[in-house]
């Protein structure tokens, strides 16, 4: 063949629709998923004093920290919701948006009573300028929240 190599696949005939089957699953679960991480947001906005967006992008450490900790939590909850789904795309997403309204539900309340229980002032931890050890206890409570409510899921 004028020294040009003839490479053949040899695919199963379905191939071409599984592939665009799991294209449009990765889709609809980053979209689940974004959902979850944006209500977890305004969750957590909603229920600490001052305006969390606003504190993020001004770069409050302590804002940043308890943020990006609820983040990583909602995250855990959808991927496991999406691991035991096991391939059932229905099944998977309506876990995902369950579980996941759930563990924020659930992490409001807990980050309440970690803040009634320590005596910590939330509002005024995440509104600081300076790095304060104590959003890091809020931070851990959030990812443990988010272990508890993904493990429970399976």
């Amino acid at each position: 063949m004028n020294g040009v190599a003839v490479i053949e696949l040899a695919l199963d005939p379905g191939f071409g629709s599984r592939i665009g089957q799991g294209i449009g699953a990765i889709a609809l679960y980053a979209i689940v998923g974004l959902v979850l991480m944006v209500v977890g947001f305004y969750a957590i906005d909603f229920t600490t004093p001052g305006k969390l967006s606003a504190l993020v992008r001004s770069g409050a450490p302590n804002a940043v920290i308890v943020t990006a900790a609820g983040l990583v939590s909602m995250a855990m909850i959808v991927v496991v919701a999406i691991y035991n789904a096991a391939g059932k795309l229905e099944e998977g997403l309506l876990m995902a948006l369950i579980f996941g309204f759930v563990g924020i539900i659930v992490q409001v309340i807990a980050v309440r009573l970690l803040e009634w229980v320590t005596r910590l002032d939330i509002g005024r931890l995440i509104e600081s300028e300076v790095f304060a050890p104590a959003s890091v206890v809020v931070a851990s409570a959030h990812v443990a929240l988010g272990l508890v409510v993904a493990v429970a899921i399976s």
